[in-house]
Formats: structure tokens, C-alpha cells, sequence
């Protein structure tokens, strides 16, 4: 069942900002081969199933100074002593989630049943932002973009028979690390689909005001953005390399979908007024898809009567699904 925000519980998350616990429903995984350290030096430190398909992974990260979560779930026909390797569809939470956000608020296991891919779901911080921050210039973790991209990358495919064809999806935050991934390595990803997602990070930016981009600075209020990508004058470099309107260029040939609402509440309900965060990202949405439309990288735009909230990414899944797996089998 899809958990709907209400207008009290949306308004203390959004002043308070306080991460809901994480509530452990897991079991142990007996038996289970712990897997090598990699070349990256990460290395899986516990397996723990959730359900038949559903696998928790404890990885231990040099890029992140320690421990990270990852939930799989697993195909039809996957085991440990299979000879064969199964394309993987990512799909990354938003700001103030976790690892659990998909399966926790989608049918999103119902979906993928039959589908013979890995669904991999990786943590991506509070507000990570998919991204190696920048720490006044100094470095070091978070480095969520070598956890993600270089790690666990080579985890899957060294011990969990991941394939090289992949795609990615993802909501508010998520949908940022989708298309920053798929654009950032190109090759990586034959398709890449945001939902709500902050995909114009200087939207809204005068050059020498102290502000950030109206939709990053609006869905994670406190976040220090000169930790993740510096000053977005000083270190404009680095921001605009970390923004997919900038390298939208390097989305040539990725299959794309924006999906977005408008802030107003749509046919599967919302607040009684304008969703300010949903609002802003539709601003991102249209400045990315004008964007793309102006450089001739084709790409299939949604946008709506809709708001900041679960139910309207997973219809924005449902309605993404049958062209990233088209993507997966065609290639």
C-alpha cells in the first residue's frame, strides 16, 4: 500500500527535516558466502534477506569511510552458482529517504516479478546528491558517486552476476542522480528516467547572489551546498558538472523520461494548496527537457496536475517501466 503524505505530516518533515527511523524487518541470511573484497577494496560484510527476492547487502566502503546499505531484489532463476549474468534497472531514493524508499512505497517488487533484471537500490545519504563532495576543496567522503558507480558497480557484476546492461529511474533526489549518472558515464546506462526530479541545479541562480539553485536549496533546507559542489560562482565548474541541464549534451543517445507535477494536487490527491517542492522541480523539469530539445537529444516528457508524494512516482514508474525494459531487451 502506497503511504500518502497529509498536509501535517508533510509540513513537520519538511520544517523538521528529521530522517524517519529505520525500522529492521529483515532476517538473517544463513549460509550465505560473504563476498571478496573487490580491486576498490569494498566488500560485502553481510547479506541479509528480506523476502524471496529481496536481499539487504552491508557493504563496506573505503570511498564512504565505512558501512552502506543496499537492498536487491533478485530475478526469477538467480543464484550464486549461475552462469549467466541478468541486466540490472537502478533506482535511486530521494532527499531525507534511504535504501528502503522503493519497496517500502511502490509495488515495485510486484513489478519487476517477471521481469529478469536486478533492481538495485543503493543508500544515497540524506541528501548525498549522488555526488563526490567537494569539502571546501579538501575531498575525502562522502563520495556517493564512486560508492555507486565504481564500488558497488564492480561488486555486482564480480559476485552477484549483474550484467553491463543497465538502466536507471529515480524520484526528487534520485531523478538528479539518474540523469547526473547516465550522463556522467557515458556508456553506463541505455536509458534513464527522473521522477520530480531536481535536474537543473542552478535553476533560479543569479550569478553572485549567495544562493543555491531554487530546487536543491528548497528539498533539503541546511544542506551546507558549498560541502557538496562549493560556491556555485567560485566553483561554477564544479556545479555545472554536476548539473544534467549543463551536460545534457552528454545524453545523446540515452533513452530519457522526465516525468513532473505542477504542485497542484492531481487526480491522486495531495495538499489543498500548491506544493511549493513539487512545484520547483517542475520548473528543473522544464528548464532540462527545453534543454535537451534544443541540442535534438530526444526525450519523452511528462507533465502533470501532481505533487511531491509516492503515489504519483509510482504511477511515474509504472508509466517509465515498459521503455526501460524495452530498452533492456532491444539494447
Amino acid at each position: 500500500m502506497l503511504r500518502r503524505t497529509t498536509p501535517a505530516a508533510w509540513l513537520g518533515a519538511f520544517v523538521l527535516l528529521l530522517p524517519s527511523p529505520f525500522a529492521d524487518r529483515s532476517t538473517a541470511a544463513a549460509g550465505t558466502a560473504l563476498a571478496a573484497a573487490g580491486a576498490t577494496g569494498a566488500r560485502v560484510v553481510a547479506e541479509t534477506a528480506v523476502a524471496s527476492r529481496t536481499v539487504d547487502l552491508t557493504i563496506d566502503s573505503p570511498a564512504m569511510g565505512g558501512g552502506q546499505k543496499v537492498r536487491l531484489l533478485l530475478p526469477r532463476g538467480w543464484s550464486k552458482d549461475a552462469r549467466r549474468t541478468w541486466p540490472a534497472l537502478w533506482l535511486l531514493h530521494g532527499g531525507v529517504d534511504d535504501y528502503t524508499a522503493w519497496t517500502r512505497d511502490t509495488d515495485v517488487a510486484e513489478l519487476t516479478a517477471r521481469s529478469g533484471v536486478i533492481v538495485v537500490m543503493p543508500n544515497g545519504g540524506r541528501c548525498g546528491n549522488y555526488s563526490d563532495w567537494w569539502n571546501y576543496g579538501s575531498g575525502g567522503s562522502p563520495r556517493w558517486e564512486t560508492f555507486h558507480m565504481t564500488e558497488l558497480r564492480r561488486i555486482l557484476e564480480n559476485d552477484y552476476h549483474a550484467g553491463t546492461d543497465r538502466v536507471i529511474a529515480g524520484n526528487s533526489m534520485g531523478g538528479l542522480g539518474a540523469m547526473l549518472y547516465a550522463a556522467r558515464f557515458p556508456g553506463m546506462f541505455k536509458a534513464a528516467a527522473s521522477f520530480s526530479g531536481y535536474v537543473d541545479t542552478l535553476h533560479g541562480h543569479e550569478p553572485g547572489d549567495d544562493s543555491t539553485g531554487w530546487g536543491p536549496s528548497f528539498a533539503c533546507p541546511g544542506t551546507d551546498w558549498r560541502r557538496v559542489w562549493g560556491d556555485p560562482d567560485d566553483q561554477a565548474a564544479i556545479w555545472r558538472g554536476h548539473n544534467p541541464t549543463d551536460i545534457a549534451g552528454r545524453l545523446r543517445g540515452v533513452r530519457l523520461w522526465v516525468a513532473s507535477g505542477n504542485g497542484r494536487a492531481g487526480p491522486l490527491g495531495g495538499l489543498p494548496f500548491t506544493d511549493p517542492v513539487e512545484a520547483a522541480a517542475d520548473g528543473n523539469a522544464h528548464a532540462f527537457v527545453d534543454r535537451l530539445h534544443a541540442l535534438g537529444v530526444p526525450v519523452t516528457a511528462r507533465f502533470f496536475d501532481g505533487q511531491h508524494d509516492w503515489p504519483y512516482w509510482q504511477r511515474d514508474l509504472h508509466e517509465a517501466y515498459p521503455m526501460l525494459m524495452d530498452t533492456l531487451r532491444t539494447g
